[in-house]
């Protein structure tokens, strides 16, 4: 056992050795601490001073081995000392002569080393000068387009200058200065450019009207273009050429012999993206807002927006602000102006009603205002957005209606509000075309026409008063062939039987049944005007025309045959002739009907279709007519009766009619004989009521009051006229009674008459209440009235009756009558 511990501490003591033999000597430590962390040191001693003995012996055989090449070398060094003193002298002799042969080389050296020096020092200031120069240059360039107001070249150089060239000579001083100095260039750049700006706006704002006219008229070219495709297209359609939609492209194309040919586009070409300003001259740059647009010829295309307004100054000033980091506020300053432009635009003149370049001059100003924000939405990369624009044309479209409302209610001339009308549609085309909804401005135009069709109801008012006014109330004399053709084609009429007259002939109307009737049909031509270009359906179109003229029929034509009619000066030969008229003015409103059916193309079976009233109209004036009649003869009647002069206490009758009643029965007869063409039942009744009031007023006058006294001759001489009124009843004054129907309005006063003058009493008294009684008609209240008159008669004028039988006896009997009617009165009341 203790002979492995010594085997195994000599093999640990062995690779020790090796370890210290191959290991640096500052890493032995460790080495050497794990032989003495051991017990055998000793042992290991002697292993290391063996292993030195064998090394010493080693380096002894290597240095006996070379011992004689060691030898030989140092025999060899010194020989080469001996030759090596040689070669230092003579190098020691050659480096004197060389120093004192070379002192002026030395001196021409260092004369080189100070042009070189020099050459270096010039060298390096030329490469900062190369540097600085630029510097220099744009600074000057800087300064050269400032003086020139080339801002936004400037503001370029501005930036090179900055970022390019001072950072590479910013140790100068006059850099430092300059970079002082940027911040002061890039505001007077702003303020500049705000200037140019701010000239712009004043400008737009002084020359709105001129866009905005020459936006409408280049919409109102292609809308004229539409206009005339529209009514060829009608025409074509149509074998019946109408003559309204001629007249409308005869008046257009006579007043533009050559239109302009198409529409030009509201958003050409423009730079959109690219938005740099080409800086062509200082004078170009310093333009701003409106250029000179000389007056231009028919033939000439209209320019648009950006052919008359120089919109560089916003384009420069918004890259300039962009390229500052101001864009937002450049772009709040903008709309806050625009803003504040469009409340000054949007405020109409207090005289705007007046005429209609008022209307225009206000709508230019709109739709320019509105053409130069639509040009630069389209221009400029978010200068203005869509939501801006459309809050403007809210706060726009909301003004410009509330000032139409108000200014539109003033006028009161029917061609002013379809001028109008025509000059919204156009304004509203034009800012259509450029994408704004007008929708709301279409809505107005229906409220509009109403205000136009009451406008159009008082002027045609006034047309029918004054073809009322002026009207002979004669039928048309005819004297040729033309005329008759020429009345025909003006109102519809036809009668077999007057065309086959012979010249010279008369029409049953008067002259102010054609003349009403094309009146009629001009103002359908004028509602139809207003519709044109409303986008309307042909069935609104067709609604709108019928309204207004139900209104024109049934308000303003009734109210001027209700004047008319309620004249006090009119006639009874104009009243006649007023129902002829409107006979036939009733007839033709079927044409009336198939006219506007004609114009719409809706027939009149389409549901909702709506009626004209037209028949009712001149039903209702006749009838007022009528009863204008009636009313006149009765008057007239009453004016003659006026002249009745009886003598109630004649003793004997005359031997005819009086006077006045003859003459009444002679008017009566000339006036029914121009009854003629009367309708028969309106001849009857005007005979028949005259008849009664006749009657009436002469059961009036017997019984007046005034007429206290009244002989039997008196009575007599009143049936004498009474039997006039009968006869002239009997001889049929107008045809189309039955039998004795007309002496029926006398039969009161024929009744009471034959009581009295036949003294017929007994039957009255004895027959009274039976249907069949002989004087039915006799009311017992007027008889005991007529005979208290008659008694009182009889009681003055024979004073002595007394004593006379026959006297008394007659008196006897009036008071026995007079009693008995008075117990039939008394018996009747209760």
């Amino acid at each position: 056992m203790a002979e492995l511990e010594s085997l195994e501490t000599a093999a640990e003591h062995e690779r020790i050795l090796r370890e210290i033999e191959s290991t640096d000597t500052a890493c032995i430590g460790p080495t050497l601490r794990s032989v003495y962390d051991g017990e055998e040191h000793g042992r290991f001693m002697e292993k290391l001073e063996a292993r030195i003995r064998n090394h010493d012996r080693e380096i002894e055989k290597m240095c006996n081995f070379h011992y004689q090449g060691f030898v030989d070398s140092i025999t060899e060094l010194l020989k080469v000392r001996g030759e090596a003193q040689k070669l230092k002298n003579q190098v020691t002799d050659t480096n004197r002569k060389l120093q004192s042969e070379g002192k002026e080389l030395i001196i021409a050296m260092e004369e080189l080393k100070q042009c070189r020096l020099q050459q270096r020092n010039i060298s390096a200031t030329v490469d900062k000068l190369t540097l600085c120069l630029p510097v220099l240059e744009m600074y000057s360039k800087l300064r050269e387009q400032m003086k020139s107001k080339r801002h936004y070249p400037a503001l370029k150089t501005l930036e090179h200058l900055e970022h390019t060239y001072l950072p590479q000579v910013s140790h100068y001083r006059f850099c430092k200065v300059m970079v002082d100095n940027i911040p002061k260039l890039r505001e007077e750049i702003k303020e500049v450019s705000m200037s140019d700006l701010k000239d712009f706006l004043e400008s737009i704002r002084k020359h709105s009207d001129k866009i905005g006219e020459m936006a409408m008229k280049q919409d109102c070219r292609y809308n004229q273009w539409k206009i005339i495709a529209r009514i060829f297209f009608s025409l074509l359609l149509s074998p019946n050429i109408k003559a309204q939609q001629q007249r409308n492209l005869d008046n257009i194309v006579s007043q533009h012999p050559r239109i302009s040919g198409g529409k030009k586009s509201k958003k050409e070409g423009c730079a959109g993206s690219d938005l740099e300003v080409k800086n062509t001259s200082p004078m170009s740059e310093q333009d701003s807002g409106i250029l000179d647009v000389e007056d231009e010829e028919e033939d000439e295309e209209v320019p648009g927006a950006q052919e008359l307004v120089d919109f560089s100054p916003v384009y420069r000033c918004l890259h300039i602000y962009t390229v500052l980091g101001a864009r937002e506020t450049f772009e709040n300053y903008y709309r806050k102006q625009r803003r504040k432009q469009a409340r000054l635009v949007l405020q109409p003149p207090s005289n705007m009603h007046e005429t209609l370049d008022g209307y225009r001059r206000y709508f230019n100003q709109i739709v320019g205002f509105f053409v130069v924000e639509d040009h630069i939405l389209h221009t400029t990369q978010g200068l203005v957005n869509r939501a801006y624009i459309d809050e403007l044309w809210e706060m726009a479209l909301s003004k410009t209606i509330a000032a139409l409302r108000t200014h539109s209610s003033y006028c009161s001339d029917p061609s002013l509000v379809l001028d109008l009308k025509n000059l919204i549609v156009l304004f509203a085309d034009t800012l259509q075309g450029y994408g704004f909804p007008v929708n709301q401005l279409f809505d107005m135009l229906l409220e509009i026409q109403d205000q136009y069709s009451e406008t159009l109801l008082k002027k045609w008012s006034g047309v029918f008063r004054n073809i009322l006014d002026s009207d002979n109330y004669s039928p048309i004399p005819v004297t040729n062939e033309e005329i008759y053709k020429k009345i025909v084609g003006q109102f519809p009429f036809q009668d077999a039987e007057l065309e086959k007259q012979p010249f010279p002939k008369k029409f049953p109307f008067s002259e102010f049944v054609p003349k009403v009737y094309n009146q009629i049909k001009e103002f359908i031509y004028a509602c139809l005007k207003f519709s044109e270009d409303l986008h309307l359906s042909s069935t609104e179109v067709d609604d709108m025309i019928r309204k207004s003229t139900n209104l024109l029929l049934t308000r303003t034509l009734s109210n001027c045959l209700q004047n008319v009619i309620k004249r006090k000066n009119v006639g009874l030969t104009e009243l006649v002739q007023i129902i002829i008229n409107t006979t036939h003015l009733e007839k033709s409103c079927k044409f009336l009907e198939e006219f506007i059916t004609n114009i719409t193309n809706v027939l009149p079976e389409t549901v909702h279709t709506t009626k004209l009233y037209g028949t009712t109209t001149f039903k209702d004036a006749r009838h007022a007519a009528e009863e204008e009649i009636y009313t006149n003869l009765n008057q007239k009647i009453d004016q003659f009766l006026q002249l009745a002069d009886y003598d109630w206490m004649a003793l004997e009758p005359g031997s005819r009619a009086s006077d006045y009643l003859v003459d009444l029965i002679g008017f009566l007869r000339s006036t029914f004989a121009v009854f003629t063409h009367l309708p028969g039942k309106v001849a009857q009744t005007a005979c028949m009521s005259a008849c009664k009031h006749l009657s009436t007023s002469l059961m009036q006058l017997l019984l007046e009051a005034e007429v206290r006294q009244l002989t039997l001759g008196a009575l007599q001489q009143f049936n004498l006229d009474v039997e006039e009124c009968e006869q002239f009843a009997r001889s049929g004054p107008v045809p189309g009674f039955q039998g004795d129907t007309l002496q029926l309005a006398f039969i009161d006063l024929r009744q009471l008459l034959d009581l009295f003058i036949q003294w017929d009493w007994s039957t009255y008294l004895a027959d009274y209440g039976q249907p069949t009684c002989k004087y039915l008609r006799v009311n017992p209240t007027t008889a005991l009235v007529l005979l208290e008159k008659m008694r009182d008669t009889s009681r003055k004028n024979n004073v002595f009756a007394q004593f006379r039988k026959n006297e008394r006896d007659k008196q006897k009997l009036i008071d026995t009558v007079a009693k008995q009617l008075r117990g039939l009165i008394n018996s009747h009341h209760s």
